[in-house]
């Protein structure tokens, strides 16, 4: 069974809870993005709730199945039941953890979903209703410290990306939210080799929902905001997906997940300021070294390609990232299988893997004419 995003309480829904509840055992398989991971920690947790004896995992293609358990695909193709991420794998799992008799976290679902379709959700008027969050002046971090987090959040790229003491600097005292936010907005589109669609992209990072529950938290010990939270999700996912799984379940693993996050952002920011690129009609490539390449692609989608999709490529793998719906997942197979590889994704990202990273570039520019 196949199950798109849909509200909670779907006939879907039901299904799939009903599903769940009489297996005998579940395999979670979550593809290595936030959405996938936030929506089996809500599965996940649903199910321990139940005493249904689950195993999870990170996955980032489909996987045959091996034995008799009843396997739930999350953002991949296959399985008993297939979560589409399309819109959101998390707004599904919330509502199915609920048909199990589940309270489920809105705050881990508004992470997993954030920023597609987040107003709109119905996580967002759970964790309203429950007082859990409250939108308030700002930059979405993970973290207090604000140096540390303009340094590595991975939600924009601005001249301090990457540079915790460069990111100080630019500070320079400031601890006001509403100062912190018009500076960021202004390092943003005031960069040399900005592109006008970085002034509308950085605004997804201000104005945050604060977890307003952490506010009897000590600094750092949960995340500040729901945009940094998913910020972590995201980078965890692509660094330490187990540390980001276990952070989805519930478990104690702030520290490592932060570590992962900084780590991810240092090394997304440091390939952007050192990629060499090249500009064709709709088009534009970075070529980097080792690096995160979804999140470099999404960055540079949003903050520096002058052309409507992104692509970065290393030598034997890319992602790409795309403003609109164009089938970005089957270009990327197209021309992975010409230069001896594969490819996957959906209508507005992809990545492959190939032999000849120039042989890739000329099949996928040939596939996007």
């Amino acid at each position: 069974m196949a199950i798109a995003g849909r509200p909670e309480n779907s006939p879907a829904a039901d299904s799939v809870a009903d599903a769940l509840r009489e297996a005998a055992f579940v395999r979670l398989l979550a593809s290595d993005d936030a959405d996938s991971l936030a929506a089996a920690g809500l599965l996940g947790r649903a199910l321990a709730e139940r005493d249904v004896p689950f195993q999870a995992r990170v996955t980032g293609r489909a996987t045959a199945a091996t034995d008799d358990a009843m396997t739930v695909h999350i953002g991949v193709e296959g399985g008993d039941l297939t979560l589409s991420r399309e819109p959101s794998a998390s707004e599904t799992a919330i509502g199915i953890a609920r048909d199990l008799g589940g309270d489920p976290d809105p705050i881990l679902a508004l992470a997993g979903s954030f920023p597609t379709d987040f107003e709109e959700s119905t996580a967002l008027a759970d964790a309203r209703e429950r007082d859990l969050v409250e939108q308030r002046p700002g930059v979405a971090m993970p973290v207090a410290d604000h140096a540390d987090g303009l340094a590595h959040t991975t939600l924009v790229h601005a001249p301090f990306s990457g540079d915790a003491e460069a990111a100080a600097a630019a500070l320079d005292g400031r601890d006001d939210p509403r100062e912190i936010a018009s500076l960021l907005a202004l390092s943003v589109a005031s960069a040399d080799d900005a592109t006008p669609r970085a002034a509308e992209s950085v605004a997804r990072a201000l104005r945050p929902y604060t977890i307003t529950g952490n506010d009897e938290h000590s600094d750092d010990e949960q995340p500040a905001t729901v945009g940094g939270y998913a910020d972590v999700l995201r980078a965890c996912a692509r660094e330490r997906p187990g540390v980001g799984l276990a952070l989805a379940l519930g478990h104690d693993v702030w520290d490592a997940a932060l570590a992962a996050w900084r780590t991810h952002g240092n090394r997304a920011h440091a390939a952007l300021d050192g990629m060499t690129t090249e500009r064709h009609r709709g088009l534009f490539v970075a070529r980097v070294d080792d690096a995160p390449l979804a999140t470099v692609a999404r960055l540079l989608r949003d903050f520096r390609s002058p052309e409507p999709v992104a692509l970065a490529v290393s030598e034997t793998r890319a992602a790409a990232a795309a403003i609109d719906d164009v089938n970005i997942g089957e270009r990327m197979d197209e021309a992975a299988a010409a230069a001896g590889g594969d490819g996957d994704g959906s209508a507005r990202r992809g990545r492959a893997r190939f032999e000849d990273a120039d042989a890739f570039v000329t099949a996928f520019r040939e596939a996007s004419a």
